[in-house]
């Protein structure tokens, strides 16, 4: 079950960046940071008040806290898909989303079967050869900060979502919506940048809510049936289907080394899911 819930939280994760993405080119990545963010909380809420649950004071505190991760993350992401190659940012962002919380989960106790272990040591290179690409621009080298920066946010929105107990239900989940939105305009505040979704444009990411809240929640979801170790680095293979979609629908050329990334996240799923 933890690896079905963490295959469909990276399908909604990587569908959500890759329309984020388009979305953040027509209209500034901060406005529609915002609008994701704020749609993405309604439906949690919605979702919370349905599921219920009997949310600790931790339980809170740690969903506050992956807010912010979650915030910061989703701000930098849509900026560098909005200047840079989806192909690029995505994946990157995706290096730092499984790296961080397989460190905290190792260090605190998890212990994956060999079988899986292995398939969570291929993962990485995986994702590192989908983000390599032939290109040394300005606009490239900006993408590849902001995937780094994006990484370490959601690497720490994993994390803390990880810590919210079995039942908690939703709520956890909807305040950490709500503390994404404040971590995003502090950070565009921080950076002069236009976070008021005054542009036309920026209102089309409220289609991203329902993926963000589902993207969220079935990864909460999964690590209340796994270990954090390796839901979160099943989790972290979203860039494989944004990386498709750029391929498809942008007509993005997919590498030679990106092909054989994505062979490798084929082969890191199937070791998980053996092991």
């Amino acid at each position: 079950m933890a690896i079905i819930l963490s295959l469909i939280s990276a399908l909604a994760y990587g569908v959500s960046d890759f329309l984020g993405g388009i979305i953040a080119k027509r209209a500034p990545a901060w406005q529609v940071a915002v609008v994701g963010q704020t749609s993405s909380g309604v439906f949690s809420l919605v979702a919370a008040v349905v599921v219920g649950g009997s949310p600790t004071t931790h339980d809170l505190a740690f969903g506050a806290l992956a807010g912010l991760g979650g915030g910061f993350g989703a701000a930098f992401l849509y900026r560098g898909l909005s200047t840079a190659r989806m192909s690029v940012v995505a994946p990157l962002s995706g290096v730092g989303t499984a790296l961080i919380p397989v460190a905290v989960g190792l260090t605190t106790g998890d212990r994956p079967s060999a079988m899986a272990l292995t398939g969570v040591i291929f993962a990485f290179p995986a994702i590192v050869l989908i983000s390599r690409v032939s290109d040394d621009s300005a606009a490239h080298r900006s993408g590849v900060v902001d995937g780094v920066l994006a990484g370490v946010g959601f690497g720490l929105l994993f994390t803390f979502l990880g810590q919210v107990g079995d039942d908690a239900g939703l709520y956890p989940l909807a305040l950490s919506q709500v503390t994404s939105i404040v971590a995003v305009i502090v950070t565009a505040v921080v950076l002069r940048q236009p976070w008021i979704p005054r542009e036309r444009a920026a209102w089309n990411a409220v289609v991203m809510g329902p993926l963000g809240a589902l993207a969220q929640g079935a990864f909460l979801y999964a690590t209340q049936h796994g270990l954090l170790s390796v839901v979160s680095v099943i989790s972290s293979l979203y860039p494989a289907s944004t990386v498709l979609l750029a391929a498809v629908v942008l007509r993005e050329r997919i590498q030679r080394w990106q092909g054989v990334g994505l062979v490798l996240a084929a082969l890191a799923v199937a070791l998980v899911a053996a092991g």
